[in-house]
């Protein structure tokens, strides 16, 4: 028996993590991964401490931080079911059942897919969801980013060293981008931007070779050698029972992070909290413990 879990290692679960280590707590921590989105990243101009950073450097500090303190950790374990029952929190994972007294749910969220013809097939084979993680992969080639808000032009600042060429695809008439990030896309001169553009299929043969799209009344074939699938991400938060959200799947949570449901605190990008930064994830993961804390010591 547990007095906490945690699920979800990305900036508000580790954070909890650090904070629950401080604390003595008998914590431990499942996940599928370390950093979350966070290691997806490129470049971090933004958090504070770092006047520069990438997200895969964040992340290895991140851990290093967690296991300095010794913070009990089961990595490469999904939890797949989490609910209370009889006044104590099962958390069940792909490996193994745990029992806890309390529970933070810090599961962040998942890249959404784009639905296209072919986005399938061709996965793993041109068509990405990850600049980070796959762009090197891509050097010399002719790419398309699908998507013109910040993690679509985070993907493409990526590129811009790696890339001969990239098309952004956005369906709205205007890009959602920080305006900083567009001008410094646009300045590489790698960079032709298609609005009021929907994709329509994903062609190739063993692996991509094209992307065809429509504008208006006009058909556009685009010959590309990969595709970077950057149109947002949705809550993981259907594995958490009986806990209420909002009409996005997103935990709704009071102010100490708790939900409607006693024992049960969320923490980061899979709440209702507006701002999906990992500044605030960690905030969000401090008082989510700190919450927890706070609970586990009302308890007989």
């Amino acid at each position: 028996m547990y007095d906490l879990v945690i699920v979800g290692a990305g900036p508000a679960g580790i954070t909890a993590g650090v904070y629950a280590a401080r604390k003595r707590m008998n914590c431990l921590i499942v996940t599928k991964d370390i950093g979350g989105q966070t290691a997806w990243s490129g470049d971090i101009e933004n958090y504070i401490g770092y006047q520069f950073i990438t997200g895969p450097e964040l992340v290895q500090k991140f851990r290093d931080h967690l296991q300095k303190l010794n913070g009990e950790l089961k990595e490469k374990e999904s939890a797949i079911l989490i609910r209370r029952q009889d006044n104590i929190i099962k958390v069940k994972t792909e490996q193994a059942d745990y029992e806890t007294k309390a529970v933070i749910v810090a599961t962040g969220r998942m890249q959404r897919k784009l639905g296209a013809p072919g986005e399938e097939k061709y996965r793993n084979r041109g068509v990405t969801y990850c600049a980070t993680c796959d762009g090197p992969l891509f050097a010399g080639n002719d790419v398309a980013v699908v998507g013109g808000g910040n993690a679509g032009f985070d993907a493409v600042l990526q590129l811009v060293n790696i890339a001969r060429k990239i098309s952004v695809i956005e369906t709205g008439s205007t890009l959602k981008a920080d305006p900083i990030m567009v001008e410094k896309a646009k300045e590489s001169g790698k960079v032709e931007i298609y609005t009021d553009s929907l994709v329509e299929s994903i062609y190739g043969d063993m692996f991509v070779k094209g992307i065809k799209i429509r504008r208006g009344s006009e058909n556009l074939d685009l010959p590309v050698q990969g595709i970077f699938i950057e149109i947002g991400s949705q809550a993981v938060s259907s594995i958490v029972k009986d806990v209420k959200t909002n009409p996005f799947g997103e935990i709704i949570v009071d102010c100490k992070c708790r939900t409607n449901i006693p024992g049960i605190f969320a923490a980061g990008d899979v709440t209702d909290v507006p701002a999906k930064q990992i500044i605030v994830a960690c905030g969000e993961g401090c008082k989510a413990l700190l919450g927890a804390f706070e609970y586990l010591s009302t308890l007989k």
